[in-house]
């Protein structure tokens, strides 16, 4: 058998974790009669599932009759892309033919004699999706890890006056904190505070423990001890049973360890931290120091003012760099990333 966990981001692994309730919260919304949010933003960690989330729910619309799933690349013209990938449906591709809509502007199909072409992008794929609210189908678009970039920009624009027009498209999207941040706070764009964010916690470690369990055929106990060693980050998870599966008959936790660190710090751990600001990486080495600290304290040891620290405080827990589920108190939130972080400070 191969091993059933990846070290390849984005593709869904033979071994999963599924997020259930915020895969129904999405489908649930996107199928209801009158939809309540036609627009969901993903949003977590480096590491954390966005993608896996996205092609899941993704993956189940497209096995239903009315669907028509269409991803897009953020680095393209993204109007121009979902035209293109409309009009290769060939149900679609028909039925725009018979309306003898001339598309031929944007390099799509040919020329219809005594047709006027469509010359607007935004209005071609007007024109189709009216073709597909009358066909009684629905269009979901997903872009993954997406950036204030001007495509993105004018995609969105358009897809609010989409919305406007009733038409049955819904969107979701995948990126970092600071990307959708960014974007949400671009003048023309501010409707994006009201669609709602799913911010990507750790996952279920009952269920971690379990698949442990059921994969390797551990006992509770040592299945325990490899959920702690993840802190349910779903990257980690991957690694560890990825490692693991390797190295079952020759080495313990504790032997691969040094390995599974490496993996952490140049997969991500590196880009996290080269993100970060100076008083950041401050702020997480003297954390890194005590594990789990009252603020209070932290930030007494910092020197730090109670109003600048909240700020940088709701930085990181954005970022999901750290934990501030316990009242009063922090902790780092990735696994293994205290050791990280008090060698960069020799470094």
């Amino acid at each position: 058998m191969n091993n059933p966990f990846t070290l390849s981001f984005g593709k869904k692994p033979l071994q999963c974790i599924s997020r259930i309730s915020q895969t129904n919260q999405i489908i649930d919304s996107f199928e209801a009669e009158i939809p309540s949010n036609q627009i969901f933003m993903i949003t977590g960690v480096r590491g954390s599932g966005k993608t896996v989330l996205m092609t899941s729910i993704a993956g189940k619309l497209r096995a239903e009759e009315q669907w028509i799933v269409i991803e897009l690349n953020p680095s393209r013209d993204l109007l121009q892309s979902l035209a293109a990938k409309l009009y290769s449906i060939p149900e679609l591709h028909s039925e725009l033919l018979k309306a003898r809509l001339d598309f031929s502007a944007f390099g799509l199909g040919v020329s219809i004699e005594d047709a006027a072409p469509v010359t607007d992008i935004e209005n071609a794929v007007e024109l189709m999706l009216e073709h597909i609210r009358r066909a009684g189908k629905r269009l979901l678009v997903t872009i993954d890890e997406v950036v204030c970039s001007e495509y993105i920009k004018i995609f969105v624009s358009s897809f609010q006056i989409f919305l406007r027009q009733d038409y049955p498209i819904y969107l979701l999207m995948t990126g970092l904190y600071e990307n959708i941040y960014d974007l949400q706070n671009h003048k023309s764009l501010t409707f994006l505070y009201r669609a709602p964010k799913l911010i990507l916690e750790p996952l279920n470690y009952t269920a971690v423990r379990k698949s442990y369990m059921d994969v390797f055929d551990l006992d509770m106990s040592a299945a325990e001890k490899m959920t702690a060693v993840t802190k349910g980050y779903p990257f980690a998870f991957q690694v560890l049973g990825y490692l693991y599966w390797e190295n079952r008959d020759r080495k313990s936790i504790d032997d691969i360890l040094p390995e599974y660190d490496q993996y952490l710090e140049e997969y991500v751990y590196d880009k996290i931290w080269s993100e970060l600001s100076e008083l950041d990486k401050k702020i997480l080495t003297e954390l890194a120091k005590s594990g789990v600290c009252k603020v209070k304290e932290l930030r007494e040891r910092l020197e730090m003012k109670s109003e600048l620290f909240s700020v940088y405080r709701d930085r990181l827990k954005r970022k999901g760099v750290i934990d501030t589920s316990e009242y009063g108190k922090l902790a780092l939130a990735l696994p293994r990333f205290a050791e990280f972080a008090e060698m960069r400070q020799f470094l």
